[in-house]
């Protein structure tokens, strides 16, 4: 019998709570607003990444979307419509952490990539298109991809 506790789980059988984020898809003439955050990925390389953060309490998804947009961006968007989840786990301190993060996407209002806070080390805007292959990560690429399918389909409404 093996004494190994199963991935993910602390001492005493309790899995860590799911972590809570929300982030934006900010649209503004065929082009995107992406992010390089100052943290670097496991193996020390540099993150493209859509703008995202922790949900605070007494926020909803939205606000905390909004809210990370312009921290990290320093651009303000009006909500359009909500995008989905992205689920993943990653890995901190040992521990194997489950997270899920809701995406909504954004049309462009006003602001300067250059007004960003100091957890990103670049914001800047990149085509619809190539973000969905130069996004770092899996789930945000797909987020783009709806992103696009729902302003496609906007624009055959019309």
């Amino acid at each position: 019998m093996s004494s190994r506790r199963p991935r993910g789980r602390r001492r005493g059988g309790k899995r860590p709570a799911r972590e809570r984020s929300a982030g934006g898809v900010v649209v503004r003439e065929g082009e995107i607003v992406v992010i390089v955050p100052t943290r670097r990925a496991s193996d020390g390389s540099r993150v493209l990444a859509l703008p995202k953060g922790h949900i605070d309490p007494g926020e909803t998804a939205l606000q905390a979307a909004t809210r990370e947009v312009r921290e990290e961006t320093g651009v303000v968007g009006e909500p359009v419509h909500e995008l989905g989840e992205a689920r993943y786990w990653y890995r901190r301190e040992g521990q194997t952490i489950p997270k899920s993060v809701s995406f909504f996407l954004f049309s462009y209002v006003e602001g300067d990539t250059a007004d960003h806070d100091d957890e990103v080390e670049e914001a800047r805007w990149i085509s619809l298109q190539d973000a969905q292959s130069e996004l770092s990560h899996a789930a945000e690429r797909e987020m783009v991809q709806l992103a696009a399918a729902h302003l496609e389909q906007e624009r055959k409404d019309r």
